[in-house]
């Protein structure tokens, strides 16, 4: 019997997924709009335009951006749309919504531009430890791209990995 350890993962043909790897780099805000409003409540159309102007979006820069409302007010989508134009030149991805939905919008995108060939008839691990948070929507996007390409799906570490899906 041989001492040598064998590194069977290495050997195998599995492709693992991180989806941490495709997360993009970039500052993620949250635009509360709110305080834009009277009282926090109501939107006047003259001084919300002003205080759009009067902010500045250049911070934003290379950013991900979230707009959202954190009182019951009611906000027109002009509003929104309104921001939208002024953040458009600075911000990577604007979302009117919470970090969540920002998240999840962000690797919708990335997993809509991924590259299928790698994984295509091979066993493919969708890798689940990760240091940065990956929204869990993220990985049943990706398991259902995978399914129309990958030989078989699994889910977790090399070494513990729970089976998903196996074409026949």
């Amino acid at each position: 019997m041989s001492d040598e350890i064998v590194n069977r993962v290495a050997q195998s043909s599995l492709v693992i997924l991180d989806l941490e790897e495709i997360r993009p780099d970039g500052e993620r805000f949250l635009i509360d709009i709110k305080d834009w409003l009277y009282e926090g409540l109501v939107l006047r159309e003259k001084e919300f335009r002003a205080s759009v102007e009067a902010h500045n979006w250049s911070q934003y820069k290379d950013s991900f951006v979230a707009l959202s409302c954190s009182t019951d007010a009611i906000i027109p989508v002009w509003a929104y749309m309104l921001i939208t134009t002024r953040l458009s030149p600075y911000a990577r991805h604007i979302v009117q919504g919470d970090m969540d939905l920002l998240e999840n919008t962000i690797f919708a995108d990335e997993l809509d531009q991924l590259d299928l060939s790698p994984y295509t008839n091979k066993p493919t691990l969708i890798k689940g430890c990760s240091k940065v948070a990956v929204p869990a929507n993220a990985y049943l996007m990706a398991t259902q791209k995978l399914e129309k390409v990958a030989k078989s799906i699994m889910y977790g570490e090399a070494c513990s990995a729970v089976p998903l899906f196996k074409r026949k």
